[in-house]
């Protein structure tokens, strides 16, 4: 086939006005569904087909693949015979479901994060899915909003990290291969600052810190060849995403030089009205198409007005050209122009393999954090009768989180069989849901495990919470247990982080499960069990209260910092102002040290190195997350108290002690400058390689 450019150029020179608009225009197959829109080429995708309801309309298929194949064979008999693109949410797993985003950024583990988004791509590709909106890489550092669960957490470095390796995972080396997504990254942005962690809440957002903290996710995406990108609900400092042409046009194709295509979220070109920045759906339409949207997902005003606008001289043909341009680039780069049909064979093996059960036991095992172990109780050793109990107990597809329309609960071992089969054999687990008959039980018991937390419900689109404790009833089962003094565990099942200050108190030890995915059971099994040791981190940090909120490590010191003495300095008088854990927090089953950290220059030229040595001291083999802070003492603007720039994992053998060396370069010292440029200044800086982002070794070197 001719080179993309090309080809697009002939395509698109060949077009009518009302075939141009038609791929600009994404639908949904419901009740509704015309088959002529497609014969006439006035769609250019769909998303999320419905085979049951195709089958009421006489059409015979049975699988996803076989609807995809029906509705690519009416947008074939088109004139110009444009393949359709086929957008589903896949976003943490396809069949085999993997932990929430949120968890998997806990693993601090990129490579793992592409390892998974791989097996995704290969499952929903198989069943004719083309194209995924994920992932989502929107920095909140507010938990009450739900979707904080569909994204990396509350750090830049981190997040931009993990954006790269899941589009990587998603389109593959060769995004024309049968077995690959293109990958969407969404909500760009400002998103997760939504005004009090309430979904499609307005944010304001500086410049800076725009560009500082929100917007590299989305860099990094399209330095990774990302093929598309999806604008936000929110309103951004007083223009809505879906209209901001700084964001979609100056900031994104000019800055960064991205030149795939922009998608609307569901219907928010048309809610440009109730943002009331536009008049009617006409309006709606040409802010959007001139701001930078490509495709209008499911409102149908670019189908139906832009036609009518051009010719009112209102909307410019050449930005209908450009939109359609990028469209067409994204296709064919995708390879629909030369194999636009799903493999029926392919999709009749689209399900969980042992391999890929492996690899979702793996990710589930390194995304749980530990984040209390009072007297060595975890692992659990010594008890011959052990209660397990909360409303966790007996789940399975509950284990899964929110986004997964593909996740099979028939397809995950319940947690109580997962448990069962791999307790020792001397072992007796007793399971009881009834709050009163497991209080009653729990005095025949040695141990106990409560298994508790959100469903899956409770996180996720527009599911925001105004109180981050545990869900109601919750917090008195565990005050009640842990009056009863027997040996108790907390496992947490959540999509946020939630505020668990007075179970801290009461519990010996504390595990923070997530939500886990499809081999979660199993994997919790082997943490508590000692086969496996947890080695997650925090990749947001953990308020004492909700009242904490929005809370986050790399704050702003003020001119009366929190370390200060007196009355007088930023704090709450009911709570202290620190967090209940700190962002890149997790313990294991045995301890590290750090030791001798060193510069090798005192003046960074070009680069620098900075090092230290860890030692496992205790008694079993771990995996350490070593973390590299920087803070930049003096700024034409105010700087954060520390900032995340790198992370390696190390493995090490009881006694063993290993030097780990990080690369300071000067790029990574950049940031948006009072003249509003990006760069460097000269001056002093303080660098740490710590544990987590409190304490920990530091150094100096000046710049």
């Amino acid at each position: 086939m001719p080179d993309t450019e090309s080809f697009t150029e002939h395509l698109l020179s060949q077009m009518t006005l009302d075939e141009k608009i038609g791929q600009l225009n994404q639908i949904t197959v419901g009740p509704d569904f015309d088959p002529d829109m497609l014969r006439q080429g006035k769609v250019g995708s769909i998303l999320n087909g419905s085979s049951g309801v195709l089958t009421e309309q006489g059409a015979r298929t049975t699988t996803r693949a076989e609807t995809a194949n029906y509705l690519q064979q009416l947008a074939l008999q088109s004139r110009l015979k444009i393949p359709l693109i086929f957008g589903r949410d896949v976003i943490h797993g396809h069949r085999t479901v993997f932990p929430i985003p949120l968890a998997q950024a806990a693993a601090f583990d990129p490579a793992l994060a592409e390892e998974a988004a791989s097996v995704a791509a290969r499952e929903a590709s198989a069943e004719g899915v083309h194209w995924t909106f994920a992932p989502a890489v929107d920095i909140a550092r507010d938990p009450r909003w739900g979707r904080v669960a569909e994204g990396f957490g509350e750090d830049p470095t981190l997040a931009s990290r993990m954006a790269a390796a899941v589009v990587r995972g998603f389109q593959g080396e060769d995004l024309s291969r049968p077995d690959t997504l293109v990958a969407c990254a969404k909500h760009y942005a400002g998103y997760g600052a939504a005004e009090g962690g309430r979904d499609y809440e307005n944010s304001e957002i500086s410049e800076p810190t725009l560009r500082d903290i929100y917007l590299p996710p989305f860099e990094s995406a399209v330095r990774a060849g990302v093929g598309t990108l999806m604008s936000a609900f929110v309103d951004l400092n007083g223009t809505p995403a879906t209209a901001n042409r700084h964001l979609l046009t100056d900031i994104l194709r000019g800055e960064w030089g991205f030149d795939g295509f922009v998608v609307s979220d569901w219907d928010s070109v048309a809610e440009l009205i109730q943002h009331g920045v536009a008049e009617d759906r006409a309006e709606a339409a040409r802010i959007a198409l001139h701001a930078g949207v490509d495709m209008d997902m499911v409102s149908r005003a670019y189908l139906e007005t832009l036609a009518a606008s051009v010719r009112d001289g209102k909307v410019p043909v050449d930005e209908i050209d450009e939109a359609v341009r990028r469209v067409l680039r994204i296709k064919h780069r995708a390879g629909l122009f030369s194999h636009p049909y799903a493999d029926p064979q392919r999709a009749a093996h689209s399900q969980p393999t042992a391999e890929s059960r492996q690899l979702a036991r793996r990710f589930a095992r390194q995304c749980m954090v530990l984040l209390k172990n009072e007297d060595g109780l975890l692992p659990l050793q010594g008890f011959r009768r052990i209660l397990v109990t909360g409303n966790f107990a007996h789940a399975r597809g509950e284990l899964f989180g929110t986004w997964t329309l593909d996740g099979r609960a028939e397809d995950a071992v319940p947690l109580s069989e997962a448990l069962r089969q791999a307790a020792p054999r001397d072992v007796e687990l007793m399971f009881e849901t009834h709050v009163d008959l497991a209080l009653h039980v729990a005095h025949h018991a040695d141990a106990v495990v409560l298994v508790l937390g959100e469903h899956p419900s409770r996180s996720g689109e527009n599911a925001n919470v105004s109180d981050l404790t545990l869900p109601a009833g919750q917090a008195e089962f565990v005050e009640a247990m842990a009056a009863l003094g027997k040996p108790t565990v907390l496992v947490v099942f959540a999509g946020r982080p939630l505020a668990l200050t007075r179970q801290v108190a009461q519990v010996h030890a504390l595990l923070y499960a997530w939500h886990p995915g499809i081999e979660g059971g199993a994997a919790l099994a082997e943490i508590l069990f000692g086969y496996e040791a947890p080695s997650g981190r925090l990749p947001i940090t953990f308020p004492r209260a909700t009242g904490q909120v929005p809370i986050y490590y790399n704050h702003k010191n003020s001119g009366r910092p929190i370390v200060a003495d007196g009355a007088f300095r930023t704090r709450y008088i009911d709570l202290p102002s620190g967090p209940l854990y700190p962002f890149g927090y997790g313990l294991t089953y045995t301890t590290f040290r750090y030791n001798n950290l060193r510069v090798s220059d005192a003046t960074l030229r070009n680069r620098i190195t900075v090092s230290a040595e860890i030692t496992n001291t205790g008694p079993r083999a771990g995996r350490e997350v070593v973390q590299l802070y920087v803070r930049d003492l003096v700024g034409s603007l105010t700087r954060p108290v520390r900032e995340l720039k790198d992370f390696q994992a190390v493995d090490l053998r009881p006694g063993e002690t290993r030097k780990v060396t990080f690369t300071i370069t000067e790029d990574m010292l950049a940031f948006t400058r009072a003249d509003g440029t990006r760069g460097v200044e000269p001056g002093n800086f303080h660098v740490w390689i710590v544990p987590h982002s409190q304490g920990g070794l530091r150094g100096e070197f000046a710049l």
